[in-house]
């Protein structure tokens, strides 16, 4: 077992913080501002232990050059925030039912199923959210088939998502007929039904690579709520224009209440609903 003393002996120089910080942010798109120094840092000493790397610059020359890419990811792991919970700015949920979903079903003219995005997953509350909501308050959810599709660059996240266990805190907003339909409560924690579970497919995307983003195109909405806050101005410029070339014409996006597309992209129109604003690929796109 390693001792403090050990790990103490590790030390992050300031060059080697602005090293990492550029390299994670070409390979995500994420910015590590001055303030987050003490989370880099503490999590960079972690993975340096991990790998037996003893300092800096051996791991991170490890870092960039393993060819599978193994350690990356587990680093990207640990780096992601994952903060969230069911209903999580519910009026947006309500947006997609009662305005979002009615003018899209309107304008259909196949009967190809409705996609919906939901990028990041974290641990699932967002798509399994969307996924109540149709159940219980959309009508044309007998009528019509639905997609959805959640997607993170955290692997060790979409296990637990794909799993469906969550703790008091993370279901306390959902209404009891809800929880006492779709849960089953396992001591301290929540069991998500099978069938819920098997409405969301979960799939692993790291927004800044475009062979990622290539494969998903045609969709009616795209929740994207509270990452772009991670991002720099040219990232999000750059996942502004992914999300409008994934959109069908018509199509919506939702962010988060402390993000606004019109100060990102020029791209889609703002759409104020009585629910929420939310932003709208342009029908005459192409």
């Amino acid at each position: 077992m390693k001792t403090d003393m050990t790990m103490a002996k590790i030390v992050i120089t300031d060059d080697d913080f602005l090293k990492f910080r550029e390299y994670f942010y070409r390979k995500t798109g994420i910015s590590f501002e001055p303030t987050k120094r003490y989370f880099v840092d503490k999590r960079l000493v972690e993975r340096i232990e991990a790998t037996d790397s003893g300092s800096f610059r051996s791991y991170f020359s490890m870092l960039r050059f393993q060819a599978s890419g193994e350690e990356l990811q587990q680093l990207t792991n640990i780096m992601t925030v994952n903060e969230t919970y069911f209903l999580r700015e519910d009026y947006q949920f309500k947006c997609l039912v009662d305005s979002m979903l009615p003018e899209i079903v309107k304008s259909k003219t196949d009967q190809r199923p409705i996609r919906i995005w939901c990028i990041p997953s974290s641990s699932g509350e967002e798509p399994y959210t969307v996924a109540m909501y149709l159940m219980e308050l959309w009508a044309g959810i007998n009528k019509w088939d639905v997609e959805i599709i959640s997607s993170d660059i955290d692997t060790g996240i979409l296990r637990k998502a794909r799993l469906g266990h969550y703790s008091a805190r993370s279901v306390q907003h959902v209404p009891a007929p809800w929880l006492a339909k779709y849960f089953t409560r396992k001591g301290d924690e929540y069991q998500l039904c099978e069938d819920l579970r098997q409405a969301v497919e979960f799939t692993r995307v790291n927004l800044a690579e475009p062979a990622d983003t290539r494969p998903y195109r045609n969709f009616d909405v795209i929740f994207c709520r509270n990452l772009l806050i991670y991002f720099d101005d040219v990232s999000r410029k750059a996942a502004a224009e992914t999300f409008y070339d994934a959109l069908k014409p018509g199509g919506f996006i939702c962010l988060g209440h402390s993000e606004s597309m019109s100060r990102i992209s020029s791209l889609y129109k703002v759409r104020k609903f009585p629910e929420a604003i939310v932003y709208q690929k342009p029908l005459e796109a192409r």
